[in-house]
Protein backbone atom coordinates (compact mmCIF):
# COMPACT_ATOMS: atom_id res chain seq x y z
CA UNK A 1 0.00 0.00 0.00
CA UNK A 2 1.45 3.74 -1.03
CA UNK A 3 1.78 5.91 2.05
CA UNK A 4 0.37 9.14 1.90
CA UNK A 5 1.58 12.00 2.65
CA UNK A 6 -0.93 14.78 3.57
CA UNK A 7 0.52 18.69 4.16
CA UNK A 8 -1.27 20.48 6.48
CA UNK A 9 -0.84 24.25 6.61
CA UNK A 10 -1.28 25.47 9.95
CA UNK A 11 -2.42 28.99 10.56
CA UNK A 12 -2.00 31.00 13.87
CA UNK A 13 -5.73 33.19 15.74
CA UNK A 14 -5.91 34.71 18.35
CA UNK A 15 -8.27 36.86 19.96
CA UNK A 16 -8.45 40.61 20.85
CA UNK A 17 -11.45 41.00 23.46
CA UNK A 18 -13.18 44.74 22.17
CA UNK A 19 -13.32 46.55 25.23
CA UNK A 20 -16.69 47.54 26.81
CA UNK A 21 -18.52 48.90 30.04
CA UNK A 22 -21.62 46.35 29.31
CA UNK A 23 -21.32 42.59 30.08
CA UNK A 24 -23.91 42.27 27.76
CA UNK A 25 -21.83 42.56 24.37
CA UNK A 26 -18.87 39.93 23.79
CA UNK A 27 -16.73 41.71 20.13
CA UNK A 28 -13.98 39.75 19.39
CA UNK A 29 -11.61 40.84 16.22
CA UNK A 30 -9.50 37.57 15.02
CA UNK A 31 -6.86 37.93 13.57
CA UNK A 32 -5.85 35.44 10.85
CA UNK A 33 -1.91 35.02 10.12
CA UNK A 34 -0.63 32.92 7.15
CA UNK A 35 2.26 30.70 7.75
CA UNK A 36 4.11 31.59 4.43
CA UNK A 37 4.53 35.45 3.78
CA UNK A 38 4.23 38.85 5.57
CA UNK A 39 0.98 38.98 7.87
CA UNK A 40 -1.29 41.86 7.28
CA UNK A 41 -2.49 43.50 10.97
CA UNK A 42 -5.25 46.18 11.13
CA UNK A 43 -5.58 48.51 14.36
CA UNK A 44 -7.56 50.84 16.07
CA UNK A 45 -5.60 52.97 17.78
CA UNK A 46 -9.43 53.55 20.02
CA UNK A 47 -11.75 51.55 20.35
CA UNK A 48 -14.36 54.08 20.89
CA UNK A 49 -14.96 58.14 19.56
CA UNK A 50 -17.09 60.47 21.23
CA UNK A 51 -18.63 63.16 19.37
CA UNK A 52 -21.77 65.17 18.55
CA UNK A 53 -24.59 66.07 15.65
CA UNK A 54 -22.46 68.63 13.97
CA UNK A 55 -19.23 67.61 14.47
CA UNK A 56 -16.69 66.09 12.54
CA UNK A 57 -14.16 62.87 13.41
CA UNK A 58 -11.81 60.51 12.71
CA UNK A 59 -12.51 57.08 13.12
CA UNK A 60 -8.92 55.92 13.32
CA UNK A 61 -7.55 52.88 11.45
CA UNK A 62 -4.20 51.87 10.26
CA UNK A 63 -2.18 48.61 8.63
CA UNK A 64 0.86 47.22 9.10
CA UNK A 65 3.08 44.50 7.83
CA UNK A 66 4.55 41.90 10.27
CA UNK A 67 8.37 42.85 9.69
CA UNK A 68 7.37 46.97 8.86
CA UNK A 69 5.85 49.57 10.08
CA UNK A 70 4.09 51.03 6.88
CA UNK A 71 2.01 49.46 4.43
CA UNK A 72 5.02 48.90 1.79
CA UNK A 73 5.78 49.64 -1.57
CA UNK A 74 2.51 48.68 -3.78
CA UNK A 75 0.34 50.41 -2.00
CA UNK A 76 -1.76 50.60 -5.10
CA UNK A 77 -2.71 47.37 -4.69
CA UNK A 78 -4.70 47.97 -1.29
CA UNK A 79 -7.76 48.36 -0.79
CA UNK A 80 -9.56 49.82 2.29
CA UNK A 81 -13.41 49.14 2.76
CA UNK A 82 -15.10 50.85 5.56
CA UNK A 83 -18.87 49.42 5.99
CA UNK A 84 -21.58 50.12 9.66
CA UNK A 85 -22.45 46.96 11.88
CA UNK A 86 -26.16 46.56 12.49
CA UNK A 87 -26.82 46.08 16.20
CA UNK A 88 -26.88 42.26 15.25
CA UNK A 89 -23.70 41.95 13.17
CA UNK A 90 -25.81 40.45 10.42
CA UNK A 91 -25.40 42.53 7.85
CA UNK A 92 -23.22 45.88 6.88
CA UNK A 93 -23.90 48.69 5.27
CA UNK A 94 -21.61 50.17 2.67
CA UNK A 95 -19.89 53.53 3.87
CA UNK A 96 -16.88 54.11 1.69
CA UNK A 97 -14.53 52.24 -0.40
CA UNK A 98 -10.98 53.16 -1.76
CA UNK A 99 -8.57 51.13 -4.13
CA UNK A 100 -5.69 53.23 -6.03
CA UNK A 101 -6.98 56.71 -6.94
CA UNK A 102 -10.66 55.43 -6.57
CA UNK A 103 -13.12 56.30 -4.42
CA UNK A 104 -16.39 55.83 -3.29
CA UNK A 105 -19.16 56.61 -0.61
CA UNK A 106 -22.84 55.52 -0.20
CA UNK A 107 -26.05 56.62 0.80
CA UNK A 108 -25.81 59.29 3.48
CA UNK A 109 -22.52 59.56 3.72
CA UNK A 110 -22.01 60.69 0.24
CA UNK A 111 -19.70 63.64 0.25
CA UNK A 112 -19.05 64.02 4.25
CA UNK A 113 -16.58 61.09 4.01
CA UNK A 114 -13.60 60.50 2.98
CA UNK A 115 -9.92 58.72 3.99
CA UNK A 116 -7.61 60.67 6.12
CA UNK A 117 -4.40 59.43 4.87
CA UNK A 118 -2.01 61.01 6.79
CA UNK A 119 0.72 58.34 5.96
CA UNK A 120 1.21 55.31 3.80
CA UNK A 121 -0.65 52.79 6.17
CA UNK A 122 -3.45 55.43 7.24
CA UNK A 123 -6.49 54.29 6.45
CA UNK A 124 -8.49 56.54 9.26
CA UNK A 125 -11.63 57.71 8.08
CA UNK A 126 -13.12 61.17 8.46
CA UNK A 127 -17.11 61.99 8.67
CA UNK A 128 -18.25 65.56 8.81
CA UNK A 129 -21.49 67.26 9.76
CA UNK A 130 -22.52 64.15 12.01
CA UNK A 131 -25.74 62.76 11.66
CA UNK A 132 -27.60 61.89 14.64
CA UNK A 133 -27.91 58.07 12.76
CA UNK A 134 -24.05 58.02 12.06
CA UNK A 135 -23.72 56.68 15.89
CA UNK A 136 -22.87 52.96 15.74
CA UNK A 137 -20.11 50.84 15.47
CA UNK A 138 -18.23 50.78 12.19
CA UNK A 139 -15.79 47.96 10.64
CA UNK A 140 -12.42 48.92 8.85
CA UNK A 141 -11.14 45.91 6.39
CA UNK A 142 -7.98 46.84 4.76
CA UNK A 143 -7.56 43.92 1.72
CA UNK A 144 -4.36 43.10 0.23
CA UNK A 145 -4.20 39.94 -2.47
CA UNK A 146 -4.86 37.30 -0.19
CA UNK A 147 -4.64 39.24 2.60
CA UNK A 148 -7.27 40.75 4.87
CA UNK A 149 -7.59 41.62 8.56
CA UNK A 150 -10.41 44.15 10.28
CA UNK A 151 -10.69 46.60 13.11
CA UNK A 152 -13.88 47.88 14.88
CA UNK A 153 -14.59 51.22 16.28
CA UNK A 154 -17.73 52.67 17.66
CA UNK A 155 -18.94 55.77 17.23
CA UNK A 156 -21.05 57.68 20.30
CA UNK A 157 -22.81 60.84 20.07
CA UNK A 158 -23.38 62.79 23.54
CA UNK A 159 -27.17 63.36 23.87
CA UNK A 160 -29.63 62.44 26.28
CA UNK A 161 -32.58 59.89 25.97
CA UNK A 162 -36.16 60.50 26.29
CA UNK A 163 -39.69 58.62 26.19
CA UNK A 164 -42.26 59.65 23.55
CA UNK A 165 -45.75 59.11 23.35
CA UNK A 166 -48.21 60.65 20.80
CA UNK A 167 -51.68 62.46 21.53
CA UNK A 168 -53.03 59.46 21.66
CA UNK A 169 -51.99 58.00 24.60
CA UNK A 170 -49.65 55.42 25.79
CA UNK A 171 -49.04 52.57 23.41
CA UNK A 172 -50.24 53.53 20.25
CA UNK A 173 -47.24 53.06 17.59
CA UNK A 174 -46.09 50.45 16.20
CA UNK A 175 -42.54 50.34 15.45
CA UNK A 176 -42.27 52.19 11.67
CA UNK A 177 -44.55 54.38 13.71
CA UNK A 178 -42.12 55.23 16.18
CA UNK A 179 -39.26 55.75 13.78
CA UNK A 180 -41.49 58.67 12.29
CA UNK A 181 -42.16 60.29 15.64
CA UNK A 182 -38.90 60.50 16.82
CA UNK A 183 -37.52 62.06 13.39
CA UNK A 184 -40.33 64.67 13.57
CA UNK A 185 -39.38 65.84 17.13
CA UNK A 186 -35.73 66.09 16.05
CA UNK A 187 -34.36 62.71 17.25
CA UNK A 188 -34.10 59.01 16.34
CA UNK A 189 -34.97 56.10 17.36
CA UNK A 190 -32.63 55.01 20.34
CA UNK A 191 -30.42 52.01 20.33
CA UNK A 192 -30.19 49.38 23.50
CA UNK A 193 -26.78 51.19 24.54
CA UNK A 194 -28.23 54.49 24.39
CA UNK A 195 -31.62 53.52 26.72
CA UNK A 196 -28.52 51.78 29.07
CA UNK A 197 -26.67 54.52 29.73
CA UNK A 198 -29.59 56.84 30.19
CA UNK A 199 -30.67 54.41 32.84
CA UNK A 200 -27.47 54.29 34.35
CA UNK A 201 -27.70 58.11 34.29
CA UNK A 202 -30.69 58.10 35.85
CA UNK A 203 -34.13 57.45 34.08
CA UNK A 204 -36.58 55.80 35.29
CA UNK A 205 -39.49 55.03 33.30
CA UNK A 206 -42.60 52.61 33.41
CA UNK A 207 -43.84 52.80 30.07
CA UNK A 208 -42.08 49.96 27.84
CA UNK A 209 -41.23 51.27 24.24
CA UNK A 210 -39.58 50.43 21.12
CA UNK A 211 -35.64 50.61 20.37
CA UNK A 212 -33.92 50.62 16.99
CA UNK A 213 -33.37 46.23 17.39
CA UNK A 214 -36.54 45.97 16.97
CA UNK A 215 -37.36 45.36 21.11
CA UNK A 216 -39.22 46.48 23.56
CA UNK A 217 -37.82 47.93 26.57
CA UNK A 218 -37.99 50.04 29.68
CA UNK A 219 -35.72 51.68 32.46
CA UNK A 220 -36.45 51.37 36.04
CA UNK A 221 -33.89 52.73 38.60
CA UNK A 222 -36.78 52.46 41.45
CA UNK A 223 -38.59 49.50 41.99
CA UNK A 224 -42.24 49.46 42.20
CA UNK A 225 -45.30 47.18 42.18
CA UNK A 226 -46.73 49.26 38.76
CA UNK A 227 -43.04 48.41 37.45
CA UNK A 228 -42.11 44.97 37.53
CA UNK A 229 -42.46 44.70 41.32
CA UNK A 230 -41.06 46.69 44.00
CA UNK A 231 -38.85 43.81 45.18
CA UNK A 232 -37.15 43.45 41.79
CA UNK A 233 -33.65 45.09 41.13
CA UNK A 234 -32.71 47.62 38.86
CA UNK A 235 -32.51 47.86 35.51
CA UNK A 236 -33.76 47.79 31.81
CA UNK A 237 -36.56 45.60 31.88
CA UNK A 238 -36.67 43.75 28.49
CA UNK A 239 -40.38 42.44 27.00
CA UNK A 240 -38.04 40.92 23.75
CA UNK A 241 -39.21 41.35 20.33
CA UNK A 242 -42.51 42.24 18.59
CA UNK A 243 -44.09 42.02 15.35
CA UNK A 244 -42.54 45.42 14.29
CA UNK A 245 -46.32 46.40 12.52
CA UNK A 246 -48.61 45.07 14.32
CA UNK A 247 -47.87 45.49 18.28
CA UNK A 248 -48.11 48.62 19.96
CA UNK A 249 -45.53 50.53 22.43
CA UNK A 250 -44.36 53.97 23.10
CA UNK A 251 -40.90 54.59 22.21
CA UNK A 252 -37.64 55.94 23.10
CA UNK A 253 -36.12 58.68 21.20
CA UNK A 254 -32.32 60.13 20.97
CA UNK A 255 -31.17 63.55 20.22
CA UNK A 256 -28.38 65.46 20.13
CA UNK A 257 -26.65 69.30 20.00
CA UNK A 258 -28.58 71.36 17.32
CA UNK A 259 -27.16 74.07 15.47
CA UNK A 260 -29.54 76.39 16.38
CA UNK A 261 -31.27 78.91 19.86
CA UNK A 262 -33.83 77.16 21.73
CA UNK A 263 -35.81 79.90 23.85
CA UNK A 264 -38.45 80.46 25.66
CA UNK A 265 -40.90 83.49 23.21
CA UNK A 266 -41.81 86.50 25.97
CA UNK A 267 -45.08 87.53 24.48
CA UNK A 268 -48.16 90.05 26.07
CA UNK A 269 -50.74 87.30 26.38
CA UNK A 270 -50.79 83.71 26.16
CA UNK A 271 -51.40 81.55 22.69
CA UNK A 272 -53.54 79.02 21.47
CA UNK A 273 -51.86 76.75 19.51
CA UNK A 274 -51.84 78.49 16.16
CA UNK A 275 -50.93 81.66 17.91
CA UNK A 276 -48.10 79.82 19.12
CA UNK A 277 -47.11 78.63 15.66
CA UNK A 278 -47.61 82.07 14.01
CA UNK A 279 -45.93 83.53 16.86
CA UNK A 280 -42.77 81.93 16.24
CA UNK A 281 -42.61 82.51 12.47
CA UNK A 282 -43.17 86.32 13.31
CA UNK A 283 -39.77 86.19 15.47
CA UNK A 284 -37.87 84.64 12.69
CA UNK A 285 -38.20 80.90 13.94
CA UNK A 286 -40.09 77.86 14.28
CA UNK A 287 -42.06 76.24 16.96
CA UNK A 288 -39.58 74.17 18.97
CA UNK A 289 -39.63 70.05 18.83
CA UNK A 290 -40.00 68.10 21.45
CA UNK A 291 -36.25 66.49 21.02
CA UNK A 292 -35.10 70.56 21.17
CA UNK A 293 -36.22 71.42 24.72
CA UNK A 294 -34.74 67.86 25.70
CA UNK A 295 -31.46 68.96 23.99
CA UNK A 296 -32.12 72.57 25.54
CA UNK A 297 -32.42 71.13 29.02
CA UNK A 298 -29.81 68.28 29.35
CA UNK A 299 -27.16 69.56 27.30
CA UNK A 300 -27.30 73.36 27.68
CA UNK A 301 -28.99 73.18 31.30
CA UNK A 302 -32.01 75.62 30.37
CA UNK A 303 -34.06 76.02 32.80
CA UNK A 304 -37.96 77.70 32.51
CA UNK A 305 -40.79 77.15 34.77
CA UNK A 306 -43.34 78.42 32.45
CA UNK A 307 -45.30 75.39 30.37
CA UNK A 308 -44.93 75.96 26.34
CA UNK A 309 -46.50 74.69 23.86
CA UNK A 310 -44.56 72.57 21.41
CA UNK A 311 -45.15 71.23 17.50
CA UNK A 312 -46.33 68.07 18.31
CA UNK A 313 -48.82 69.78 20.52
CA UNK A 314 -47.84 68.77 23.86
CA UNK A 315 -47.10 71.40 26.74
CA UNK A 316 -44.11 70.93 28.57
CA UNK A 317 -41.33 73.45 30.23
CA UNK A 318 -37.76 72.33 31.11
CA UNK A 319 -36.20 72.16 35.03
CA UNK A 320 -32.80 71.76 35.58
CA UNK A 321 -32.74 73.47 39.24
CA UNK A 322 -35.73 71.91 40.81
CA UNK A 323 -37.42 74.44 43.01
CA UNK A 324 -40.57 74.92 44.64
CA UNK A 325 -43.28 74.64 42.51
CA UNK A 326 -41.15 74.23 39.29
CA UNK A 327 -40.57 70.55 40.27
CA UNK A 328 -39.22 70.34 43.56
CA UNK A 329 -38.07 66.64 43.68
CA UNK A 330 -35.93 66.20 40.66
CA UNK A 331 -34.50 68.13 37.19
CA UNK A 332 -36.62 67.18 34.52
CA UNK A 333 -38.66 68.31 31.57
CA UNK A 334 -42.00 68.37 32.77
CA UNK A 335 -45.05 67.39 30.96
CA UNK A 336 -48.38 69.14 31.48
CA UNK A 337 -50.19 67.19 28.45
CA UNK A 338 -51.73 67.36 24.87
CA UNK A 339 -54.29 70.37 25.71
CA UNK A 340 -56.99 71.93 23.80
CA UNK A 341 -55.34 73.50 20.63
CA UNK A 342 -57.98 76.03 20.05
CA UNK A 343 -59.08 76.96 23.52
CA UNK A 344 -56.18 76.50 25.61
CA UNK A 345 -53.50 79.06 26.68
CA UNK A 346 -50.32 79.05 27.36
CA UNK A 347 -46.52 80.24 25.95
CA UNK A 348 -44.55 78.90 23.65
CA UNK A 349 -40.89 78.00 22.96
CA UNK A 350 -39.25 78.79 19.50
CA UNK A 351 -36.33 77.42 17.68
CA UNK A 352 -33.82 79.61 15.15
CA UNK A 353 -31.84 77.02 13.01
CA UNK A 354 -28.02 79.17 12.57
CA UNK A 355 -27.44 79.28 9.19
Amino acid sequence: MKNLLFLVLISVCWAEPHPDKSSLEHERVVHIQAENGPRLLVVAEQAKIFSHRGGNITLPCKFYHEHTSTAGSEAHKIRVKWTKLTYDYLKELDVFVAMGHHRKSYGSYHGRVFLRESSENDASLVITNIMLEDYGRYKCEVIEGLEDDTAVVTLNLEGVVFPYSPRLGRYNLNFYEAQRACMEQDSVIASFDQLYDAWRSGLDWCNAGWLSDGSVQYPITKPREPCGGKNTVPGVRNYGFWDKEKSRYDVFCFTSNFNGRFYYLIHPIKLTYDEAVQACLKDGAQIAKVGQIFAAWKLLGYDRCDAGWLADGSVRYPISRPRKRCSPSEAAVRFVGFPDKKHKLYGVYCFRAYN
